[in-house]
């Protein structure tokens, strides 16, 4: 019985691995209408720790979740791995077996954590195939158990023995069409193939040796104007969207989703695979975007954009980064939304709202509200506050941005030039020589826009002596510091939180001495310096640097609710049921503190813009010079 059970799970083995490289042949021919992408094989090799270490460090945030992840997908990989070795290369060694009791038992209680979670799901996981899938995956490791048991007990079971390895064959055949058919029609196990080459052939694979969220520039000269169609992605984006796994993690994280506009980004990226399958996967039975219809018509030759994909849902988009940062497959959801932006911006010129007027503004004036470059620094007139002419040398060159056109915001520039005249620093202004970062213009698609504004800053910068950059606008410094390097622009730019971080912790600033406990606040994360720019813990060091208690709201840190602002949101101004920055002051309310302490223009207009009663919002420089001795 063992001999022929034995020779029956290899041929199994092989008819499987055969329907597989099938299946993956299949789904390539859909990879491959995409644009050429520069790839190292060398990602292979790093496949395993992005694997164990990268992603497991997205998915244990949800503990009982990355535990049944590693037993059902731990136990199935080995089991795998050891069919490989004890039956496709016929070895039929005992010892083998032994292990795949193990692993397959693992696997068992893997399966059936996910199928209790499945019988309470939360409403962002998708039904359909999913909803089966534990079970499928329950007679696999199941079937396995049997059969590597019966291999190890022996043929002394007899008549018994060979009824049950029937069984474990059939078990075994009906799990691993789960996995052998996935791949080439489209079933939710193709994203164990499909993930693991998403992994090593990352669209992002600096994204593993550290931060990685600028956006990459456009070959303008060459004609690249964005994404139209499908074939206009790389082939390694179109394989990352068959890595997504339907968790609607990124859903539960999306505020514009929360709000009711008209984006669930799992919805989008499946939108991107019916597109690229031409809706031969099956249907998908998960949320719609929100007031829009699930199913999506793939017309072949039409732009994405207007067939699978609405407008207004490409323009609900805050790029706060919500959705990569909580993705556990890492899919980059804001890359193809601005990829998307481009083409309708730059070849259609369709910017809704007053999208289209801020990127005029930005052609006409250099900046986004049409101001005279001359009236900037007006708030600073009588502050001292030199004005750096090319040939003199500064230690710090201080970018005001947007901001300083903002009678509001102008109060928190000039606390935080009174902090660093206290603490002795060196500071210049740029005066009318500053111009628009470009951080709206990309955002909002007009590559073009950006990159004219980006060269020329550049170019401005360099007549001019300075050691480093300092700006209290995570937008102006996410450009300079990220994404001005691929245009040859090298700055040291530093947030004013750090600067300010730096300058207490070095006792720089005279802070008075007072015994009076001071009233504690909550603090509100800006998408900008903290997801994309880890810049988490300066802000909240300077509070504690001057004695006040920070009370984080539950979403705060990674997952802070985005204010609504970015990405150009507050200009293309999609409607939903509710507005973004109202629900964050309902987060805001409930920390019970009566005050939010910012550190971003935009945030601060935002926060300021809620109707009704609302929490005082307060400048991080502003708490500081409160203090000033």
């Amino acid at each position: 019985m063992s001999f022929s059970l034995a020779h029956a799970l290899t041929g199994l083995f092989w008819l499987g691995a055969l329907l597989l490289l099938g299946g993956l042949a299949r789904r390539a021919s859909l990879w491959q209408q995409g644009r050429s992408a520069s790839v190292s094989w060398l990602g292979l090799l790093a496949m395993p720790k992005r694997y164990f270490v990268d992603i497991h460090h997205v998915v244990a945030r949800e503990p009982a979740v990355a535990r049944a992840h590693v037993a059902a997908a731990g136990g199935g990989v080995a089991i795998l791995l050891l069919s490989a070795l004890n039956y496709g290369l016929m070895l039929y060694q005992g010892w083998l077996d032994v292990l795949l009791v193990l692993m397959a038992a693992m696997m068992l209680l893997g399966a059936r954590m996910m199928q209790a979670r499945r019988l309470q799901a939360p409403p962002r996981l998708s039904q359909g195939r999913w909803q089966v899938l534990p079970a499928r995956l329950r007679l696999f490791a199941l079937g396995s158990l049997l059969a590597a048991g019966l291999l190890f007990a022996g043929p002394q079971l007899g008549m018994a023995g060979q009824l049950i390895a029937v069984v474990a064959l059939l078990m075994l055949a009906l799990g691993g069409a789960e996995l052998a058919l996935g791949i080439g029609l489209g079933w939710p196990m193709k994203h164990a193939v499909a993930g693991l080459l998403h992994l090593a052939f990352h669209p992002r694979a600096e994204r593993f040796a550290g931060k990685s969220s600028d956006l990459k520039p456009l070959n303008l000269a060459a004609g690249e104007l964005g994404v139209a169609k499908v074939e206009d992605f790389a082939w390694n984006r179109l394989l990352s969207f068959d890595a997504c796994v339907q968790c609607g993690k990124c859903e539960a994280a999306c505020p514009a989703y929360a709000a009711g506009q008209p984006l669930n980004p799992k919805k989008l990226i499946q939108d991107m695979v019916a597109a690229q399958s031409r809706g031969t996967d099956p249907a998908y039975a998960g949320n719609p975007h929100p007031g829009r219809e699930a199913a999506v018509v793939v017309k072949p030759g039409e732009d994405i954009v207007g067939s699978v994909l609405a407008a207004e849902t490409l323009w609900s988009c805050t790029t706060c980064r919500a959705c990569v940062e909580n993705c556990p497959m890492l899919i980059e959801h804001v890359d193809t939304v601005v990829n998307l932006r481009r083409h309708v911006t730059l070849s259609r010129g369709e910017v809704p709202g007053k999208g289209s007027e801020a990127l005029a503004n930005l052609r006409n004036t250099d900046t986004v509200g049409g101001y005279p470059l001359a009236v900037r620094y007006n708030w600073a007139i009588d502050l001292d506050l030199p004005v750096l002419q090319p040939g003199d040398q500064t230690e710090w060159l201080l970018l005001a941005g947007e901001g300083a056109f903002d009678m509001r915001y102008q109060r928190a520039l000039r606390a935080l030039v009174k902090v660093l005249k206290a603490a002795g620093v060196k500071v210049a202004v740029l005066g009318e020589a500053e111009r628009d970062c470009g951080d709206v213009a990309r955002r909002l698609g007009d590559e073009a826009g950006f990159q004219r504004l980006a060269k020329a800053n550049i170019a401005t910068l360099a007549q001019y002596r300075f050691d480093r950059i300092v700006t209290p606008d995570p937008h102006v410094f996410h450009c300079l510091a990220n994404e001005y390097p691929a245009l040859g622009g090298q700055f040291e730019v530093w947030h004013h939180s750090k600067l300010l971080e730096h300058l207490l912790a070095r006792r720089a600033i005279p802070l008075k001495v007072d015994a009076t406990p001071l009233p504690p606040l909550t603090f509100h994360d800006p998408c900008y310096l903290g997801r994309y720019n880890d810049g988490f813990n300066a802000p909240r060091n300077v509070l504690k640097g001057i004695g006040i208690k920070v009370v984080d709201m539950q979403r705060s840190g990674r997952d802070a609710r985005c204010c609504g602002w970015g990405g150009g949101a507050a200009f293309t101004d999609i409607p939903g049921q509710r507005r973004i920055p109202d629900m964050r002051m309902d987060d805001i309310r409930e920390t019970g503190t009566g005050r939010v302490a910012v550190a971003c223009p935009n945030c601060t207009a935002m926060l300021e813009g809620v109707v009704g009663e609302r929490a005082d919002v307060i400048e991080l420089a502003e708490l500081v010079a409160e203090r000033l001795a």
